[in-house]
């Protein structure tokens, strides 16, 4: 016991050290103009030495084709103008911002009306702290079937949650923020990006002629498992890491709650009921929108998935779902009286997170830039070239293409992207080895998600900055920095990734089935 003890106190010192580290770096704002420095400088010398890179790129219907990437200075003409135009479409079109501003505004009606927390203690206020964990962690993880989006709701929510708890809020954001993104390799619907991913699993194994089902529900079942498993071990990281590294950082655990009493009054249920209606009158207006095969949300085909005008305006329909709930309840109690409250209570979100909005403007920038110089495609293709060195079979080869996936995924945010450059390399490389296309992408998809939320250049990061910011309890002692998010996410990261090659373990061992007649083997 005491052995087990002292590890626990070296892991919460390791975390401790990442974080002070990672605070002696500066303000996120300044940290990102150095990084912009940096890839300049980068691009100009690695365009002179001629550095490039090449791969076969393989797409349904056409013929395999050889993609030369070179690296481009950033300081050339070319680039030069491409700033200058469009300096301010690269901020105001950087996701984080086009999707977590509306929402914020939305979410701050539902928390300033009173709503979100008359919601808590009518349902999980007096659940035992577990119970509160899985709940929200399910939520996270399936919130990725609206990608970005979903994942910036569930953190947001979930700081609310623990705070009208009077909980550290920062318990629900580390929860939703890092489950959210480690496990985008779990849910339990098929999501547009399972679509795209098997889709081009489809489409090189069809191109290799290899007789080995692969289909767009190839790892359902691998995916839905996840799901449980993830939500589990989120549950045990949060009570053994999360909250004891909030203890040692010497903030408290519980934080006064806005409101002493537990109990709700009859207009307070009034007020719920009021909000669940206005969300029902949402919800039929969706399905109206949706379900008729000539429906006017559905793409031009009548395809919901992969794509559609439902699923490109997921943060409309999340945006009116926190809002229409959120007036209703405060019309019914009196929280809203007047048409100018409603405004009043978005800007009042705004001002809380608007460290986002000045991070964001060099965040953007470097994103941009650094994809403009090619670099990104370059380092993860120098980087897959390692495979081509390891001559590993079985299970351990399995463990390769995970470890892998994980280091490119700190350089190359878009699964699609990867999946583009890597398929060609895995696919063919590991059917020769025996293991089936599923597999390989089951493998792929686990790599892919547990380093989400310590990637550095994740547009994501910039987001939990900012909810963490907007949710510090003792500012005037805690500094919020780009260490504290990867402190808080780095053991949910860590644990993710063990029960990613436990899972893998256990279905290539008992050769259990990664979906609908899709094996493990060729």
């Amino acid at each position: 016991m005491q052995k087990k003890s002292a590890e626990e106190r070296g892991f919460m010192k390791f975390i401790g050290g990442v974080e002070r580290i990672g605070n002696r770096l500066p303000h996120p704002f300044m940290m990102f103009v150095w990084l912009i420095a940096f890839v300049i400088l980068i691009s100009v010398i690695c365009e002179w030495l001629g550095v490039s890179a090449s791969y076969t790129k393989v797409t349904e219907g056409a013929s395999p084709e050889t993609i030369t990437i070179k690296a481009k200075s950033l300081l050339n003409k070319e680039n030069i103008r491409f700033f200058f135009l469009n300096f301010q479409n690269i901020f105001f079109d950087f996701s984080p911002l086009r999707a977590v501003i509306p929402l914020l505004m939305a979410i701050g009606v539902c928390e300033q009306s009173g709503l979100m927390e008359t919601f808590i203690k009518r349902t999980i206020l007096k659940a035992p702290q577990w119970a509160v964990v899985a709940i929200l962690t399910f939520v996270a993880i399936n919130a990725n079937l609206a990608s970005d989006a979903g994942i910036i709701a569930a953190a947001a929510v979930g700081g609310a949650v623990y705070q009208a708890m009077g909980k550290n809020p920062w318990i629900g954001v580390s929860i939703a923020y890092a489950a959210g993104n480690a496990g985008f390799g779990a849910n339990f619907l098929i999501a547009s990006q399972d679509l795209v991913v098997n889709g081009i699993t489809m489409a090189v194994t069809q191109e290799l002629g290899l007789s080995a089902p692969a289909h767009l529900l190839m790892n359902w079942y691998f995916l839905s498992a996840a799901v449980i498993v993830l939500t589990a071990v989120t549950v045990l990281v949060t009570k053994y890491c999360t909250v004891p590294h909030i203890a040692a950082d010497g903030l408290p655990i519980d934080i006064p709650r806005k409101e002493c009493g537990e109990t709700i009054t009859p207009l307070q249920v009034k007020g719920l009921r009021h909000a669940g209606l206005a969300l029902l009158f949402w919800l039929a207006v969706i399905l109206l929108l949706t379900l008729p095969a000539d429906a006017i949300l559905r793409a031009d085909n009548g395809a919901l998935l992969p794509r559609s005008p439902f699923l490109s305006g997921i943060i409309f329909t999340l945006f009116m779902a926190f809002l229409l709930p959120g007036v209703a309840y405060g019309r019914t109690v009196g929280t809203i009286t007047n048409s100018k409250d409603v405004p009043v209570m978005m800007g009042t979100a705004l001002k809380q997170n608007i460290m986002l909005i000045v991070i964001a403007l060099t965040a953007s920038i470097f994103i941009k830039l650094f994809n403009l110089s090619n670099l990104p495609t370059i380092v993860g293709f120098k980087g897959a070239e390692l495979i081509n060195q390891a001559n590993l079979t079985g299970y351990p080869t399995l463990v390769i293409i995970v470890c892998l996936t994980a280091f490119f995924n700190l350089f190359i945010g878009s699964a699609n992207a990867k999946w583009l450059m890597l398929a060609p390399i895995y696919i063919p490389m590991f059917t020769a080895v025996g293991f089936s296309p599923a597999m390989v992408t089951a493998a792929y998809r686990c790599g892919d998600s547990c380093t989400n939320p310590i990637a550095p250049l994740s547009t994501m990061l910039v987001v939990a900055i900012a909810l963490f910011e907007r949710f510090n309890v003792d500012p005037g002692k805690k500094e919020v920095g780009i260490g504290t998010v990867i402190a808080y996410s780095l053991p949910y990261t860590i644990f993710f990734f063990f029960a990613f090659l436990a899972m893998l373990a256990c279905f290539y061992f008992f050769n259990i089935p990664l979906g609908p007649g899709a094996g493990v083997f060729m």
